[in-house]
């Protein structure tokens, strides 16, 4: 697998834990970052912010977004880093616990690349994240 980063946007610091755990498991070389809100997820893809100095040309090779974020939702951050020429290409996966059809289709509709409702089951929601790091870092080509 490639060793581009990670962005893990998650509020639940259990949901957390198992997604990393999960990445781990798909002995992926990439570098995890976790944000933990909405503002901080910009921060991170902008290089603003507590990331002022990181350089925002070195875009994430995938982001996982969770939607109910707090300060701004996920739905918000996926519309924000679409509408820039400059991060509009990233994967974007929501990987959330909503099962509302309305944020699936807004999801789709802001840009979204996937759309996976995160298993209640421990087991099964270390089981998809691994999938999903094998796929969006394994197989999945973007341009650079």
């Amino acid at each position: 697998m490639s060793s581009g980063t990670i962005l893990l946007v998650e509020d639940n610091p259990d949901d957390e834990m198992l997604a990393l755990r999960a990445l781990k498991k798909t002995e992926t070389l990439n570098t995890v970052v976790v944000t933990r809100d909405g503002e901080e997820a910009l921060e991170y893809v902008f290089g603003t912010g507590k990331f002022k100095n990181r350089d925002p040309s070195e875009t994430p090779q995938v982001i996982f977004l969770d939607i109910k974020l707090p300060k701004l939702n996920g739905l918000e951050v996926l519309r924000n880093i679409r509408e820039d020429q400059r991060t509009s290409l990233i994967p974007i996966v929501l990987l959330t616990s909503s099962d509302e059809e309305r944020d699936m289709i807004d999801g789709y509709k802001l840009g979204a690349n996937s759309f996976i409702n995160k298993p209640v089951d421990f087991d099964q929601f270390t089981d998809q994240v691994k999938v999903l790091g094998r796929y969006w870092l394994g197989i999945n080509k973007t341009p650079q």
